[in-house]
């Protein structure tokens, strides 16, 4: 089993900055991809961005350049920095864990981030 839990979400201005982090406990040797996605009210959940064991990663293409994901894997935490945020990143994150086999996948409980104008 694997657990994963969310932190790090707020109220911040547009322009200020977030980290969130996601934190995995349990059998997280079994852990390859982390992933975050955000779900906006009223809209699909979509992918973030997310990094693998080995440090591949993959990111929204509107979110680049102002979004970047790092994971320390001695500390089984992904963490997620969100820079000149704008009120249209409002959303609850939520961190996804999957191994390499297609036989897991956890979901955290999110955080949510409010960005006013």
């Amino acid at each position: 089993q694997v657990q994963l839990v969310e932190s790090g979400g707020g109220l911040v201005q547009a322009g200020g900055s977030l980290r969130l982090s996601c934190v995995a406990s349990g059998s997280t040797s079994t852990i390859d991809t982390i992933a975050w996605y955000r779900q906006a009210p009223g809209k699909q959940r979509e992918l973030v961005a997310s990094i693998s064991r080995s440090g591949a990663r993959i990111y929204a293409d509107s979110l680049k350049g102002r979004f970047a994901i790092n994971r320390d894997n001695a500390k089984n935490t992904v963490f997620l920095q969100m820079d000149r945020l704008k009120p249209e990143d409002t959303a609850d994150y939520l961190c996804n864990a999957q191994d390499s086999f297609g036989t897991l996948e956890v979901w955290g409980q999110g955080t949510l981030v409010t960005v006013s104008p």
